[in-house]
């Protein structure tokens, strides 16, 4: 039975801190994380801030390292860092506590992350390894379930299984469309802006959770010649 938990934490204690501290507005909602037995590498979208300022200051900050920008998605920029310091918690959740991040937003000096746990011992883990190092991860939700109503055992949000239903419902993923976007956003009462990202970190989340079961080493591995 999986477990799920819903943290937040200052910018200070994790990655990007300063740069969050010096652009205020700035938006950055993790994606995926690449993650080896020493380093994670994540893959983040950043929005409502002028890119060039923010590469400038992120190249100054000491938690993230090799900044690359790889894709423009309208009003979001997909990057790819590695994290080099303040993600001790994250590391050992990955790499110790088999656990997966689901969401991560860093806005206005907090990061909004939800982790999904295999059940309650690694949880329980991850707790004391925190409190071990004073990182000040707070608790803000914690549940539990093994057949779940919505999609969160796709590892979909709430929000991100509403967009998704509600834009199938309209004909949005018909071929041709039956519904535009500006009209799906007006049904859930949201901006475009939200929606799009919604739906493209809900499609990431069915992908990863049903698509791709394999890890990706194991299926690289599984595909290599044999000489068979």
């Amino acid at each position: 039975m999986s477990l799920f938990a819903e943290f937040q934490i200052p910018s200070t204690d994790f990655a990007l801190s300063s740069t969050l501290d010096r652009l205020p507005d700035l938006v950055v909602e993790i994606d995926r994380v690449a993650a080896t037995d020493e380093l994670l590498t994540p893959y983040f979208w950043v929005s409502d801030v002028d890119l060039d300022v923010f590469e400038s200051v992120a190249a100054e900050d000491p938690t993230v390292s090799d900044l690359r920008r790889l894709d423009d998605f309208e009003s979001a920029s997909l990057y790819r860092a590695s994290w080099t310091g303040d993600v001790d918690t994250v590391v050992y959740a990955y790499t110790q506590g088999g656990a997966t991040i689901l969401e991560a937003k860093g806005q206005d000096g907090v990061w909004d992350i939800k982790i999904r746990f295999d059940d309650r011992d690694p949880f329980d883990e991850f707790r004391a390894f925190t409190d071990d190092r004073d990182v000040s991860f707070r608790l803000e939700q914690l549940y539990e379930t093994s057949h779940p109503r919505t999609g969160s055992r796709y590892g979909l949000s709430e929000k991100q299984h509403e967009a998704l239903n509600i834009a199938w419902e309209l004909g949005y993923f018909e071929e041709p469309r039956e519904t535009t976007l500006d009209a799906v956003a007006e049904e859930l009462g949201i901006t475009r802006q939200s929606l799009s990202q919604r739906l493209r970190r809900g499609h990431h989340a069915l992908v990863a959770n049903t698509i791709r079961v394999t890890p990706l080493d194991e299926e690289k591995a599984s595909l290599s010649p044999t000489g068979d």
